[in-house]
């Protein structure tokens, strides 16, 4: 790995694989926290904006484009980097609390594909492409839907099990990669820094599945939150091919919150450079490529 509207879903839409339960109209996943998962709907500002592109050109290292079909996230991580984007889309409601969806996200893709030159596709950098809200909306699968016409190779990246609704597209790719961020081993951490996002062992048995269906998966650990490295490794042995591991790079942001989680020896950098390199050591040790992000 080298980290107007589209009318209705087509007949391939369908999930073939997995578990889901539907809440009103959205679709949540496996072991969503029902009560998290009610409580930030409720919060939740969701509009319907017409984009005027969606395939944009990045200077993420090893990708050509990215595509990000909403704005906003309904995780609502207390650390993501994305949040800098309030900046720009005048959004006053707090990270994880807005989602503005891109409804001509698919039918923009394929205009502008019909342009394109082949390259590498990541999905997505400053969104979820899973969250919840994807359920109900289906950007990403009619994205993929038009991808997979051109084959243009695909990296996608989320916290979500509900990626596999579209096992049976992945498999029509000549390229492509699913990677789940799993950034602690520890539910209770998860559930301080990743408030609304899946369970943890929901996103191990994702790649589980993935593994059967032979899609090839890889891991995101970044940023280390508090973790166990032997106990985290233990838990990906087997379901990966390759692990990225990274550390907290905008600590100052988070730092207040990690005090008051008295956390606040996981941000310093003897942490992240111990920790890091027993994790790389120990995925090494199981024959998992392994890429160092700092």
């Amino acid at each position: 790995m080298r980290v107007g509207h589209s009318g209705s879903p087509s007949p391939q839409s369908s999930p073939p694989v997995g578990g889901e339960e539907v809440l009103g109209n959205f679709l949540v996943s496996f072991r969503f926290s029902p009560l998290s998962v009610i409580i930030n709907l409720v919060k939740m500002k969701l509009k319907e904006i017409f984009a005027k592109t969606v395939l944009t050109k990045t200077a993420i290292s090893s990708f050509d484009y990215c595509i990000n079909p909403y704005v906003g996230c309904g995780h609502g991580c207390r650390y993501c980097y994305a949040s800098f984007m309030k900046r720009f889309t005048g959004h006053l409601e707090p990270w994880g609390e807005f989602i503005d969806v891109k409804v001509n996200a698919p039918y923009l893709l394929r205009k502008q594909l019909k342009r394109a030159k082949q390259g590498i596709v990541a999905l997505s950098t400053v969104t979820d492409p899973y969250q919840p809200v994807e359920g109900k909306y289906q950007l990403t699968r009619k994205c993929l839907e038009a991808l997979l016409d051109v084959q243009f190779s695909v990296n996608l990246l989320t916290r979500s099990p509900l990626c596999l609704r579209d096992v049976d597209l992945f498999k029509q790719f000549k390229k492509i990669e699913m990677g789940f961020s799993i950034t602690t081993h520890d539910e209770e951490i998860k559930k301080i820094f990743e408030p609304h996002s899946p369970a943890i062992d929901s996103r191990v048995k994702a790649l589980r599945t993935l593994r059967r269906e032979k899609i090839p998966t890889y891991a995101f650990i970044g940023p280390m939150l508090p973790l166990d490295p032997k106990k985290l490794v233990g838990m990906l042995d087997g379901l990966i091919d390759e692990v990225l591991i990274d550390r907290m790079n905008y600590s100052n942001k988070v730092k207040a919150f990690y005090r008051k989680n008295k956390l606040g020896q996981y941000l310093e950098e003897n942490y992240f450079r111990l920790v890091g390199m027993e994790l790389k050591e120990r995925f090494e040790e199981k024959g998992i490529t392994v890429t160092m992000c700092f």
